[in-house]
């Protein structure tokens, strides 16, 4: 737990004062049965109503001290959590944003979703309930049971029966809740994965008509989660009428005894009321204790994993870099003998010996059939994976010499998966350069040729776009993400398929418009088309991890069999359209 002491030191106050305001109102419980014991042994025996007001009103006060106590107490409780959850939460976010592709592909969506949100909930319940027992419970049990032997230790010898019973109890129900809650937490992040998967691909599922299966889908998950949730808690709920039954049996055997004790006259009736309350509030301190280590059990489940993710060790890292300080100027690129597997325990490699240089300025065109590692190559250049043998230079320097921030900030990627965000087009355009005015996004959008369309709707570019740009066709989306690219001004530009969804046209305009735009910036364009690429100054073909050809459009249709097969094939499909 020594990892969490950093986001209670911040607020130790809270976690202080809360427990010892809670010990204002323990004190009020344990004094006023022994003033109720007074009222009756004395005064009601006695007749003295004038002792009777003055006690009375003494346990009004102190029920006001105890009301100002207990809110206090709550209070403080509350605030402690809210905070150490915010700053929890905050730390954990920041962890998984610093994830690398391959961390990600460790934990499911659905179960960091799970980790950001319920397991710190769980934490957060365990600070608020534990803060206001912590002292609440063994304050109240300590001195509920101080005052019993001092007022009958005969009688009190009952509860020295009781407890140990209830103790073994209750641990064996803890023993047997916690792998329960562990298990109800793994079906509550397949449960949560489902939801996102559904909601994100819902137009598909609809498309499909598989709306029906994805109902039996979720009717699965729904079922475990509801079965392991009643596997759990059935074990919990039986701590209640145990409890409740302890505290019944207590009672009467004090009733009992007591009363005895009453008829032969060595114990007044005050004293046994005062009694009873104590035993009750013995029990009801020991059902205390029982909740918060029932919630202790949940929160542990929890805190493992959250300690999952904040234990990962980020596989993709500067902390080494040589050159931190170090920016990209020109675009220059060069691999040397690269070679990537994403699973390193496999013989076939995804990218093997691959070796080439790009000088600044110029436009390359990558082509090769799906799964030759297209995407795989260009993802080098902003280091989203680490090379396993080789190395990738940009401007000379080894990429994983420089500083993410530095690196990234100089290469501008549109994926083969165009995202947009929930805002506004102008947000979203401006993710590329947060402090761009509207001038410049026009401008960005002109040469993406998407200013055209965006000009046609009513709000411009102060239209809302739905959750991952729901509300615009896939041609438009990825013009957006292209200016998105070009307003960041890179010096490195590259486009993963990114032109598939346009008509040729507009995507000659767009090529048209990068020798304007970007004149000075290094182009990789990934392309399924031959007329995406056949104007490049260089052209790579890749099949199976290797590159096959290299050089220019009529050097390859001359010397590369693979290129002039993709060029006949595609040809041959427009003569006959």
């Amino acid at each position: 737990m020594k990892r969490y002491g950093k986001y209670i030191k911040p607020y130790l106050w809270a976690f202080i004062l809360g427990p010892v305001m809670m010990i204002v109102e323990v004190v009020g419980e344990v004094m006023l049965p022994a003033m109720m014991a007074d009222i009756i042994n004395v005064g009601a025996a006695n007749r003295d109503v004038g002792y009777i007001l003055v006690k009375g009103l003494a346990m009004v006060a102190m029920a006001f001290v105890m009301m100002a106590g207990g809110i206090g107490g709550a209070y403080f409780a509350v605030k402690a959590a809210m905070y150490f959850g915010r700053d929890l939460r905050k730390d954990l976010f920041r962890k998984v944003q610093q994830f690398s592709f391959a961390n990600i592909d460790s934990f499911s969506t659905g179960s960091l979703v799970t980790r950001l949100t319920n397991d710190i909930t769980q934490m957060q319940n365990l600070i608020m309930m534990g803060l206001r027992m912590m002292l609440r419970a063994p304050g109240m049990l300590i001195g509920a049971v101080i005052m019993a032997f001092t007022m009958n230790a005969s009688l009190a010898v009952i509860i020295l029966i009781v407890a140990p019973v209830l103790a073994i109890a209750i641990g064996t129900i803890i023993r047997i809740a916690f792998p329960r809650f562990e298990r109800m937490q793994k079906k509550l992040d397949k449960l949560n994965s489902n939801i996102q998967e559904v909601l994100t691909n819902v137009r598909v599922i609809k498309s499909f008509v598989r709306g029906d299966y994805e109902e039996k889908r979720f009717a699965e998950a729904n079922e475990g989660l509801k079965k392991s949730s009643l596997d759990a808690f059935r074990v919990v709920i039986i701590q209640m009428p145990i409890m409740t039954f302890a505290m019944n049996v207590t009672v009467i055997a004090v009733v009992w005894f007591g009363g005895n004790q009453i008829l032969n006259g060595a114990m007044p009736v005050g004293d046994l009321t005062a009694f009873t309350t104590y035993i009750t509030q013995i029990l009801m301190s020991l059902m205390m204790l029982a909740m918060v280590l029932l919630q202790s059990s949940r929160a542990v489940a929890s805190s493992k994993r959250i300690g999952e993710v904040l234990d990962t060790e980020v596989d993709l890292t500067d902390e080494t870099a040589a050159h931190k300080e170090a920016v990209v100027r020109e675009g220059k690129i060069e691999f040397r003998n690269v070679s990537f597997r994403y699973y390193k325990k496999n013989q076939e490699k995804v990218l093997d010996d691959i070796s080439f240089t790009i000088k600044p300025g110029q436009t390359v065109g990558i082509i090769g059939s799906t799964g030759s590692g297209k995407t795989t190559l260009v993802q080098m250049i902003p280091r989203l994976y680490d090379v396993d043998a080789g190395a990738v230079f940009v401007d000379g320097v080894d990429v994983r010499d420089y500083s993410l921030k530095n690196l990234r900030n100089g290469v501008s990627m549109v994926l083969q998966k165009n995202v947009l965000f929930s805002g506004t087009i102008l947000e979203n355009l401006q993710w590329g350069d947060e402090h761009a005015g509207e001038t410049e996004v026009k401008n960005a959008a002109i040469a993406a040729q998407a200013d055209a369309f965006v000009s046609q709707f009513p709000e411009g570019y102060e239209t809302e776009l739905g959750q991952g740009g729901v509300n615009v066709s896939g041609g438009q989306k990825q013009r957006l993400c292209i200016a998105r690219a070009l307003l960041k001004k890179p010096k490195i530009l590259i486009l993963d398929d990114s032109t598939s969804a346009v008509d040729t046209a507009t995507e000659a305009r767009i090529r048209e418009s990068f020798h304007t735009t970007l004149r000075h910036t290094t182009k990789l364009i990934i392309a399924q088309r031959i007329s995406s690429v056949m104007d490049a100054d260089m052209i790579l073909v890749m099949e199976e991890g290797k590159i096959v050809g290299m050089g220019s459009h009529e050097e390859l249709l001359a010397s590369c069999d693979a290129y002039q097969e993709i060029y006949d094939s595609q040809m041959d499909r427009e003569v006959g359209a």
